[in-house]
């Protein structure tokens, strides 16, 4: 699945998108978390971040299909 990061989560992977496939068969928005967190050890660190699955802001429990979308959005702060 192609992933991409924006902001903070693109300076953590290094790059702004992502081709991940060794995700457990039939994954949800949160393996892919989990997977993050566990393979860039900074994602544990941020307070919260979105994702979105094809342009739509996406819960935890949402499956994840190989030619999704994915967008990785972190915590915006603004005043």
């Amino acid at each position: 699945m192609n992933v991409l990061f924006f902001g903070i989560t693109r300076d953590i992977v290094g790059t702004s998108e992502l081709l991940i496939s060794d995700l457990v068969n039939k994954p949800t928005v949160n393996d892919l978390k989990e997977y993050l967190k566990t393979r860039y050890s900074e994602f544990s660190k941020l307070t919260s971040f979105a994702v979105a699955v094809n342009n739509e802001y996406a819960k935890d429990n949402v499956p994840l299909e190989r030619n999704d979308e994915i967008a990785i959005i972190p915590p915006v702060s603004g005043g």
